[in-house]
């Protein structure tokens, strides 16, 4: 079998110890805190997720950067001159021109690099239902010896099975990414609505229903999780949190109880996501029927 890496962009949210222990590649991003006067890099080792989303809080405006061809290239060279084909599983392309970007830079490459096969999926997913779909592929690779056609399938046959749900906290904070009116966050807020959205099998990003109260919004996550969920294909589970770790707890707690599974990870949404989902999101991912 052919050496091969597999790659994904921090838009994953994999947590660095996982990505590491099974040998993942992550591609930074870039975001900038404008009262900062400022552009980070996702990946960097002194971001402080507190810090970050009290910012938010405060009412800090930030915002992404998509991945260009040029870092593409430049970040895939180091591998391709290794020897190593390439397999990229990119954040989804109805929420980013990103996956334009990794194509434009696949065909650069092919033509450089002829020997050497580069695979980009568009994984129809984001945040860690990107990063799950990344995991469950590197770990094929890693235990059961998965060729790069092997994992191509596997992610392809599989993406619309990674449930991705979300609950966010602030309806202004969707607001201002113009993913509600501003009216509508006013009234929600004074209501105590919150809503609860998924990425569907479009990989878009959709409110599904509204809920009252913020516990009622956490409980919501987990009866999904309950009517879609394929329990023997879920030994871990994922949850997301942006500064709201005891309620995520909570959540890890009632899926622990009910189901007995112990590997259950919590890690903070990192600042590309947490850019537009805003503070106290809490998401849940996990293997499903269907999304």
């Amino acid at each position: 079998m052919k050496e091969y890496v597999i790659i994904t962009d921090s838009t994953a949210d994999l947590q660095k110890d996982i990505a590491q222990s099974m040998g993942i590649k992550v591609i930074p991003m870039e975001y900038t805190i404008y009262g900062a006067l400022k552009t980070y890099c996702s990946t960097d080792s002194s971001f402080d997720d507190k810090e970050f989303y009290d910012m938010l809080k405060k009412g800090a405006k930030c915002s992404t950067s998509q991945i260009t061809v040029s870092t593409y290239l430049d970040f895939f060279k180091k591998y391709l001159d290794e020897g190593l084909d390439i397999l990229y599983i990119c954040f989804s392309s109805a929420l980013s021109g990103t996956y334009n970007s990794s194509i434009l830079a696949k065909k650069e490459l092919e033509a450089e690099y002829p020997d050497r096969k580069i695979i980009t999926i568009d994984s129809k997913a984001a945040a860690m239902g990107q990063g799950l779909l990344t995991y469950k592929v590197a770990k094929l690779k890693k235990e059961e010896n998965f060729s790069i056609e092997d994992g191509e399938n596997w992610a392809q046959s599989n993406m619309d099975r990674i449930c991705h749900w979300f609950t966010v906290d602030d309806l202004h904070h969707l607001a201002r990414g113009g993913r509600m009116s501003s009216m509508k966050a006013t009234i929600g807020s004074t209501l105590s609505i919150k809503p609860v959205l998924h990425v569907n099998s479009e990989g878009k990003l959709i409110p599904v229903k509204n809920v009252r109260g913020r516990k009622k919004s956490i409980k919501s996550l987990f009866e999904i999780m309950q009517e879609r969920m394929v329990l023997e294909e879920n030994n871990e589970i994922f949850i997301c949190h942006a500064q709201a770790y005891e309620e995520a707890k909570m959540l890890g707690d009632m899926i622990k109880a009910e189901y007995g599974i112990e590997k259950i990870h919590i890690s903070p949404i990192g600042p590309i996501i947490g850019t537009h989902l805003g503070p106290g999101a809490i998401t849940l991912f996990f293997v499903g029927n269907e999304k």
